[in-house]
């Protein structure tokens, strides 16, 4: 009898949790489509949503409406939900898969290793192609990953969170002054100026054709591999003992991983605290099954990103804000939040 009812009890927590699950998916979803229409409709004119509608199934090239709403603003927030998505998912695999409760793209030198590979292409091939660039910015992720976890697993102890990220900020300070110096000896800096505060405003429907199959197919893969994060979460001797093949599921995550970040530094440049702040907030809405954590990042991830953008636009109007150093004024104290939470038990 007692087995029974807990049974049907662990059941009913399941429901729940779906429930939360789809219901917390079905929220992020209202939200990133609200965004995305406040984003496209409010900037130095204002346009209302009867316009905006016009303007995308009616596109008149002669109407400069449709210029500024088709043209500028909907690749702009397009390109930032697709980055947003791309930091956030990207960030809950990291933490699921390192058990890192501080793991970033940007904090785990990621985002410089892009840039510094931006900064070299840029540099030493002239006239490259936006392809050539993510290539490069891919390589460089990849580059920078391997420095950090090579760096965080000398130390005695092996490594901890801790310890990767403090080999994180060295490795990224490093790249960072790498680019930089590189920039400067071939007079690069005000090119490299849009990468370093990290934005949007450059975004356009041809990086949108190479971005969104990247980005879309990467936050898939992920989804696809979401139960696999779950059980690499609760550490990898259990995962082994599940009969997971761990250094391929491990692999192929750091894959998906690099793809995210080398695309989303590419477009946006060296934006930190997207892939820490989202996937906390959704794990606490959610629980902590990735099947749910990680779909429920790309929405969440993607409508912060948009409304971190269209308040960049808007709190200095006309002028318009770094979207990193905005994101970075809520990130910073989150950061040092976790940080001082999380630090007994690191």
């Amino acid at each position: 009898m007692t087995s029974m009812i807990k049974e049907r009890t662990d059941e009913k927590k399941v429901r729940s949790r779906a429930a939360v699950g789809v219901a917390a998916l079905l929220a992020g979803t209202v939200l990133l489509a609200v965004s995305l229409a406040l984003a496209v409709s409010f900037g130095a004119a204002d346009y209302d949503l009867r316009s905006v509608w016009r303007s995308i199934f009616g596109y008149d090239p002669a109407r400069q409406a449709d210029q500024v709403i088709v043209g500028i603003r909907l690749p702009r927030e397009l390109g930032a939900a697709l980055v947003g998505a791309a930091f956030s998912v990207s960030g809950a695999i990291m933490q699921g898969m390192t058990r890192n409760p501080l793991a970033d793209p940007g904090l785990l030198g990621l985002n410089a290793g892009a840039g510094f590979a931006l900064a070299c292409v840029f540099a030493f091939v002239p006239g490259a192609t936006y392809l050539t660039a993510m290539v490069g910015a891919f390589a460089g992720a990849g580059l920078g990953a391997a420095m950090v976890f090579g760096l965080g697993s000398l130390t005695r102890g092996g490594m901890s969170p801790v310890r990767i990220t403090l080999a994180g900020a060295a490795v990224s300070a490093l790249l960072t002054a790498l680019g930089e110096g590189i920039a400067l000896m071939h007079k690069l800096s005000q090119s490299l100026t849009f990468w370093t505060a990290g934005g949007v405003s450059g975004t356009n429907w041809l990086q949108l054709q190479l971005i969104t199959p990247i980005v879309l197919g990467g936050v898939l893969v992920a989804v696809l591999m979401s139960r696999s994060v779950t059980i690499l979460s609760f550490g990898e001797e259990v995962a082994t003992g599940l009969g997971q093949r761990t250094f391929l599921t491990k692999t192929v995550l750091m894959l998906v991983v690099l793809l995210l970040a080398g695309t989303a530094v590419s477009v946006v440049g060296m934006i930190a605290f997207v892939g820490l702040m989202i996937p906390h907030i959704v794990r606490f809405i959610v629980g902590t099954d990735y099947r749910w954590i990680i779909p429920c990042c790309a929405v969440f991830g993607g409508a912060f990103m948009v409304l971190a953008d269209t308040a960049a636009r808007l709190v200095n109007a006309p002028f318009e804000t770094p979207v990193g150093g905005l994101i970075a004024l809520l990130g910073v104290p989150f950061f040092l939040y976790l940080a001082r939470k999380k630090g007994r038990m690191l």
